[in-house]
This record gives structure tokens, C-alpha cells and sequence, in this order.
């Protein structure tokens, strides 16, 4: 009689020192799981290529680290991708660096890959005003939603933002909110007073409807948080409702709620603060949008344009 081989998949490669330093993320850096799988996944791609080659932890070199580049590189990975791994190994072995389980940082010198600038989509006021409209405000879900939109945009948060946001984080009388950010570093930002209305009145007089079971401001049907893919499932179908043409995300809003705040004026450090970039450098590129747009203007409406020429 056959029998088929039931024995389970060889495990991973580990090592202790992955152990360590994927703990010292969660306890001192304070890093989401999400995070944590992340660099642990990147990390032990590594390891693997390392084992696969006959080498160790404790003897990789500078010329180690480029070769399993040009190794990812042959797999077609594209430059971002390459990147975040070259991230992963920095952040690695300078841990192993510090806690002198190698002279020095094998990854320190090494370039990252030149990355192509991505400009994020920019929804136009008139797409915006529209996509903040399209909930049916006459419903419990609907006014849940259109509540959402509201602070995504009135304070720029991301959806994980949005969705981790509890009761104790809103301030009404000060018109503040309480967020936690990547890395759950904590800042508090305000809101306008349409957001604040909008919120004030869900969590007074529509959030009960949905038989609340914890903490969290936004619920779902079943009275628990929501998720922040059911948040961008939300997003997609209000904005196909709105016929907004502007490539969607689920950080649309953000965005814009960014750009916007440059086109009135604001100054790039304070922007920096609402959306909680530790780099300044996140913040820039949005001026980049602002520059876009600045130029599309001009060619459409100056009289010496080439674009108005054609006419």
C-alpha cells in the first residue's frame, strides 16, 4: 500500500542573532507586526541565500552584501524592491554592529539602487468635494462613513490611523485627535470644525446603532473596529460613485489633504508635523506635485503658450 509522506516542511533558517535584533524592534523600536514579518521575511532571505552559498553571518563582508544584491537583481527585482532589503540588512547589521558581534557594519557604504520618483495621486478640490459627498448621510453606515472621509482628509491621516483611532483620542473641546503613527509614535492633530461636527455627532448620536464591543470610534456591523481593507473597499466604491477620474488609493486623501495644504500656503516644516514624516525628505515630494500642477496651469492658460497656440 502507498503511503504519502506526511512530514512537515523544513523549517526556516534561524539564527540567534535575527532573534535578538527582531526583538529588539518590537521591545525599543515598537514596531507593528506587519513590520516585524516584514524584516524577519527579508532577513532570512538572506540567511538563505547565505546557507545556500556556503557562508555565515559572522563572516559576511560588504562584498557579500552586493553579490546577494546582484543575486536579487538577476530574479528581477526592481529597484524599490532592492532597497527595501538593502533597508533590512542596514538596520540588521548595524544592530550587530552595536552590540559587537561584528567589527563593523558590512551594509554601512553600500548605495541604495537609484529609485524612479513616484509623485503620489492628487485628488482636485471639485474631486474631493465630491468623493466627501457621496456617502448616504441618512443611514448609520453612511454617516459612519462620510465621517471617515472627512477626517482623512481634514487631518491627513492613514488609514491605519483611521481605524486604530479609540474614544479617548478625540478632544472635542480642543478639536484634536490623538494618532498614532507608524511605529506607533504618537502626534496630535487638529481638526476643522465640519470634521469636528461630523464626529461629534456620529460618536453622540450614530455609533450606538452599531452595538458598539470596544474602544474603537469607527465599527463595524458587528459592533468591533474596522479593518483598513474594509475602509478602502469603502473608498473605492464612494469614489466610482463620484466619478472621480484621479487614480484612486487609500491614501488618496492624504495626499491631497497635503498638496492642498501647500497650494493655501502652508509651510513645508508644519505639513511635515500634521502627517508625521520623521524625514523631511517624504514631505518634498509633494512639492513636486505642487510644481506639476503649477506648470499643467500655466501651459493651459498662459497666452503664449505652446499648448494655447494650438487652438
Amino acid at each position: 500500500m502507498m503511503t504519502h509522506d506526511m512530514s512537515p516542511a523544513p523549517p526556516r533558517p534561524a539564527h540567534p542573532w535575527i532573534d535578538r535584533y527582531l526583538e529588539h524592534l518590537i521591545v525599543a523600536k515598537g514596531l507593528s507586526e506587519h513590520s516585524i514579518a516584514a524584516y524577519s521575511t527579508d532577513i532570512t532571505a538572506f540567511l538563505i541565500f547565505l546557507n545556500e552559498h556556503a557562508g555565515t553571518l559572522e563572516a559576511v563582508s560588504d562584498e557579500t552584501v552586493l553579490l546577494y544584491l546582484m543575486h536579487l537583481r538577476a530574479r528581477g527585482l526592481a529597484s524599490r524592491s532592492l532597497a527595501r532589503h538593502l533597508s533590512a540588512l542596514r538596520g540588521f547589521f548595524a544592530f550587530a554592529a552595536d552590540e559587537a558581534w561584528l567589527p563593523q557594519s558590512p551594509a554601512a557604504l553600500i548605495e541604495n539602487p537609484k529609485l524612479p520618483r513616484l509623485l503620489p495621486d492628487v485628488l482636485s478640490r471639485e474631486e474631493v468635494v465630491r468623493l466627501l459627498d457621496a456617502p448616504d448621510t441618512t443611514t448609520p453606515l453612511g454617516y459612519r462613513d462620510r465621517t471617515m472621509l472627512e477626517l482623512l482628509y481634514a487631518a491627513g491621516l492613514r488609514v491605519s490611523e483611521l481605524v486604530g483611532l479609540n474614544l479617548a483620542d478625540f478632544d472635542a473641546q480642543a478639536g484634536l485627535l490623538r494618532v498614532f503613527g507608524k511605529g506607533s509614535k504618537e502626534r496630535v492633530t487638529p481638526i476643522h470644525a465640519l470634521a469636528m461636527e461630523f464626529l461629534a455627532t456620529y460618536l453622540s448620536s450614530v455609533r450606538g446603532a452599531f452595538s458598539p464591543k470596544d474602544q474603537h470610534v469607527f465599527l463595524n456591523r458587528s459592533g468591533r473596529g474596522l479593518t483598513r481593507q474594509a475602509v478602502w473597499k469603502g473608498i473605492k466604491r464612494y469614489a466610482l460613485a463620484a466619478d472621480v477620474s484621479t487614480r484612486i488609493s487609500p491614501h488618496s486623501l492624504r495626499h491631497s489633504f497635503a498638496t492642498h495644504l501647500l497650494d493655501g500656503g502652508a509651510d513645508l516644516r508644519t505639513v511635515q508635523m500634521l502627517l508625521g514624516h520623521a524625514d523631511i525628505s517624504a514631505t518634498e515630494i509633494y512639492t513636486h506635485v505642487q510644481a506639476g500642477r503649477l506648470l499643467a496651469v500655466h501651459r493651459a492658460h498662459h497666452p503664449r503658450s505652446r499648448d494655447q497656440g494650438k487652438e
